[in-house]
């Protein structure tokens, strides 16, 4: 018998999968070519689901349903309603970037979105290995089928076959660490797992082994170096709108199973799996930041600034336990959060640009495409450069603060090596800012290449000026986001 909690900690996901099957069946008679039916259907699921979540994480309650397969948490509702309200500025990015592109044959765009995201909750309310890898699956299968759903592009169709080839080896890797970990334990629960590693009757090295596979199956997802192969192929090669899909919410649920599985499954294999992110964090800040530089496409640049961004994800990650004490831990997890959460808010805005400023046969794509856009349209030039000023780290952008919490929580740890990471970071944050201010050079000192003025929606404008003015709001008042992050961290852990 399935008791009254269980249901009530899984409603979104049961209105997220009816309606989604909802949704494709309705598409079946729109007949207006930007399917607009289809499009309000969607819109208004995800705002029913996003107040849901907030609803639910306002509460501030922890349920446990389904024989502990599931929680609904503070921070895991959060994390949903963020990535719902994600996906939905997306989609309003993206629908007349879609329409130009013959996209919206089908309304398949949507009704995948929206599994897409039933992913990503799965992902977010696991507390089961099995469950966390269906959710995962459910995410993928979905990203696969929207990068290639231009299906006469054959460089998307490349970027999806790549996608699929690396996601697939990432998915076997977290599945035999998975597979390990259950055969060292003997269970799949995450809180069963916590407590038969810290009896410490179970052999290290046999966890170690199975840690190192997960660890490396969630660096895949995350798109950290050495697994990062993916993300500039996909990022380039997939439809604008797609790339937007999968480089903004579904960061959010990969910060998520972090949580689940290696804090609150893992957390007494802290010392083990801190030193691999670690390696991690530093390959990423190099590699994403140095290789950005080369770049003259401008989402192959902001595919390797992703690198690097989560790089500072992980550093965060990796200093909330300090020679075995957890004091810290609030502070450096929440710190992480807080950056992903901000991370997803900026990159949102910048290829909501990127978006806007691409026309049927036209992707404007390239750095050089944003030539004198300030004279174009001082608004979208406006926005762009609060979210390169953004995500290079420069004050009173939210970037600079979210940057800014994790160096702290670093140098918190009072670790001589955490203190020296703290100025690795720094480092590689200037040599970031070189190719972010290169764009706003581009935007406001350059001669304009077309004097065509750049024309859009009015939902898309409303939201594109909403987003930028968060980003730079965000960053001259953080202490709310902030606390919520920490909030949501404290009660996490408590439990």
């Amino acid at each position: 018998m399935i008791d009254k909690l269980s249901w009530i900690s899984v409603y979104p996901e049961i209105i997220l999968l009816v309606m989604g099957c909802v949704i494709a069946l309705a598409d079946l008679g729109v007949k207006s070519p930007r399917r607009t039916g289809t499009y309000v259907l969607t819109l208004v699921t995800l705002a029913v689901v996003a107040a849901l979540q907030a609803m639910y994480a306002s509460g501030g309650s922890t349920i446990y349903g389904f024989g502990n397969m599931v929680v609904s948490d503070q921070m895991g509702n959060w994390l949903k309603c963020f990535a719902t309200l994600a996906v939905m500025v997306t989609l309003v990015y993206g629908r007349p970037y879609a329409a130009d592109r013959d996209m919206l044959r089908g309304g398949e765009i949507f009704s995948l979105s929206v599994f897409a995201l039933l992913g990503m909750f799965v992902m977010i309310s696991g507390n089961n290995f099995l469950v966390i890898y269906m959710g995962l699956e459910l995410l993928t299968l979905s990203s696969y089928a929207l990068v290639a759903l231009r299906r006469d592009n054959a460089t998307a169709t490349e970027a999806a076959m790549k996608y699929f080839v690396l996601g697939a080896m990432a998915s076997g890797f977290l599945l035999y660490g998975l597979s390990m970990m259950y055969g060292a334990t003997g269970s799949l629960d995450v809180n069963e797992v916590f407590k038969a590693i810290n009896s410490g009757q179970v052999k290290h090295q046999v966890l170690v082994f199975g840690l190192v596979f997960v660890v490396a199956g969630l660096a895949f997802k995350l798109g950290v170096v050495p697994f990062h192969m993916w993300i500039p192929d996909v990022y380039q090669g997939a439809p604008t709108a797609v790339t937007l899909l999968i480089g903004g919410a579904p960061k959010l649920a990969a910060f998520a199973i972090f949580i689940r599985l290696l804090v609150e499954g893992m957390l007494p294999l802290a010392f083990d799996w801190q030193q691999m992110l670690m390696v991690l964090s530093i390959g990423s800040l190099l590699i994403g930041n140095l290789a950005a530089i080369a770049q003259t496409n401008l989402k192959r640049m902001l595919a390797f600034s992703t690198i690097s961004q989560m790089g500072f994800v992980l550093l965060g990650l990796m200093s909330g336990v300090v020679n075995g004490n957890i004091n810290s831990a609030v502070n450096a997890y929440s710190s992480s959060m807080f950056y992903v959460i901000t991370y997803v808010l900026t990159t949102l805005a910048s290829f909501g640009v990127i978006l806007l400023l691409a026309r049927d046969g036209f992707e404007s794509e390239e750095i050089s495409d944003f030539a004198g856009l300030n004279q174009r349209s001082p608004l979208y030039a406006g926005v762009m450069a609060i979210c390169m000023f953004s995500l290079a780290g420069i004050p009173p952008m939210v970037g600079f603060y979210a940057k800014l919490s994790v160096l702290q929580a670093l140098i918190a740890s009072g670790q001589t090596i955490h203190i020296g990471l703290a100025v690795f970071a720094v480092f590689m944050s200037l040599v970031g800012a070189f190719y972010y201010l290169r764009v706003v050079k581009v935007m406001y000192f350059d001669e304009p290449i077309t004097a065509s003025t750049v024309s859009a929606p009015l939902d898309v404008r409303t939201v594109l000026a909403i987003n930028g003015g968060l980003v730079l709001g965000f960053g001259l008042l953080p202490g709310g986001l902030m606390a919520l992050c920490a909030n949501a961290i404290v009660q996490m852990l408590g439990t």
